[in-house]
């Protein structure tokens, strides 16, 4: 008769090892912040301000109401004197001024203030987490406060304390339901 047991031993010591390494954690931890571009973006966020006439009471009337925020937008003689204001501010050269979307950090289609400069920032077109990736944020967002599936704080405090990760969140990689456009 065969004595199994040193076999055994070695298979259960062999998965033992096997498991603790799947378990262990890698050398190197991760950064906290792997990308520079996000960091740098998440830095200039404004703190945002809100339209105190647009409220949870009341979205069925304001915002959730088609070509509503037409209503409220600033003129862009106003847009266009803040954006070259902040265009200097950031030490930004002029002829980039195409780059650069004057943004409600907080969109008027949540309720977020027109003309207030704490809900204004310069946003850049282009790039993964550029002005186009937001308003696809503003867009669901929208659609799910006034569908009733969100409230308005929530949605509002979403993209007020970082809409990167509501993005992460709220959209992924689908594209949200057609909607009003947003600012």
């Amino acid at each position: 008769m065969t004595d199994h047991r040193p076999l055994r031993l070695l298979l259960v010591l062999g998965f033992s090892l096997a498991l603790w390494g799947c378990a262990t954690p890698p050398i190197t931890a991760p950064s906290a912040e792997p990308d520079a571009e996000i960091a740098a973006l998440r830095a200039k966020y404004p703190p945002g301000a809100i339209n105190e006439d647009v409220t949870q009471d009341n979205i069925q009337h304001t915002i959730c109401v088609s070509g509503w925020t037409a209503t409220v937008r600033p003129s862009t003689v106003y847009t266009n004197g803040v954006k070259k204001k902040l265009m200097r501010e950031q030490g930004l050269p002029e002829p980039d001024i195409s780059k650069y979307e004057l943004d409600h950090f907080i969109p008027l289609s949540l309720g977020g203030h027109p003309r207030k400069i704490e809900n204004l920032w310069l946003q850049p077109w282009d790039g993964q987490w550029g002005a186009k990736t937001k308003d696809r944020l503003e867009r669901r967002l929208h659609a799910l406060v006034c569908a009733g599936a969100m409230m308005l704080t929530q949605a509002r405090e979403a993209i007020r304390t970082d809409w990167i990760s509501a993005f992460k969140r709220y959209v992924g990689d689908r594209e949200p339901a057609a909607v009003e456009p947003v600012d």
